[in-house]
């Protein structure tokens, strides 16, 4: 399927690296004009460098007003991917108040602050569009060690769905995609013990854990007005996992 993002502005965050920075990349490719946000300015450099067409924009999402400021400075934004998450994995009884304080500031409350900014602005320009929120299959299974992560996702899809109900009469379309295990680096905190990684594929009918580039196809798809009449649905990219 042949997708072209010519002329749109595009906001990506956690674009420093993993899904987020490939996304990045391989939209630009594309003919987009990609705003990249992370917190980390050393991340942001050496994607400039990889491709100097791409924006970005350093910031942490944790800080409420400064992001907003920060994302009021680069609109109009036509399509935006909340792909921005931590991870804090502990068990149940161990977690902790800055576990989850921090993991539902980044992976559920920037959703929301960003989203407002750039909903808003489309809304004040009249034009549609479409915002892909990065969650997860643990939003729907639970998984040992992932209470206060499979809740943010949880909440996200929620939010999301939320956001398409309130939404979509502006023509904006807010969708989920919730991917299974993804080697990234945050992929590695709670996989990368091959055994711990062979008892989640041996949950996957596939018999593998997904790719970066699977995920990243999912998100383009929703981006783009070949998915132009779905709204407010959580995408898994799970090889089946969630159908066991």
């Amino acid at each position: 399927m042949n997708i072209s993002f010519e002329g749109k502005r595009i906001l990506v965050t956690g674009a420093g690296q993993g899904i987020g920075r490939e996304l990045a990349l391989h939209l630009s490719k594309h003919g987009a004009q990609v705003i990249a946000l992370s917190k980390t300015e050393k991340n942001l450099e050496s994607l400039r460098a990889e491709d100097p067409r791409i924006q970005t924009v350093c910031v942490d999402l944790g800080y409420w007003n400064e992001t907003r400021n920060e994302i009021e400075k680069i609109l109009p934004i036509d399509l935006l991917v909340n792909n921005a998450a931590v991870a804090c994995l502990n068990p149940f009884l161990d977690a902790t108040q800055q576990d989850f304080d921090l993991t539902f500031s980044i992976n559920v409350k920037s959703i929301l602050n960003v989203s407002q900014v750039v909903a808003k602005n489309m809304i004040e320009r009249k034009v549609g569009g479409s915002i892909v929120n990065v969650s997860s299959q643990a939003s729907i299974a639970a998984l040992k060690d992932h209470a206060v992560y499979c809740a943010s996702k949880g909440a996200v899809d929620m939010l999301s769905k939320t956001m398409a109900l309130e939404l979509g009469p502006y023509n904006i379309r807010v969708n989920t995609v919730n991917p299974t295990v993804i080697m990234t680096e945050m992929g590695k905190l709670g996989w990368s013990d091959p055994k711990k990684a062979q008892s989640m594929i041996s949950k996957i009918p596939l018999g593998r854990l997904g790719e970066v580039s699977e995920v990243i196809d999912a998100i383009v798809f929703l981006l783009s007005d070949r998915s132009s009449m779905i709204n407010g649905v959580c995408l898994p990219v799970d090889g089946g996992f969630l159908a066991t």
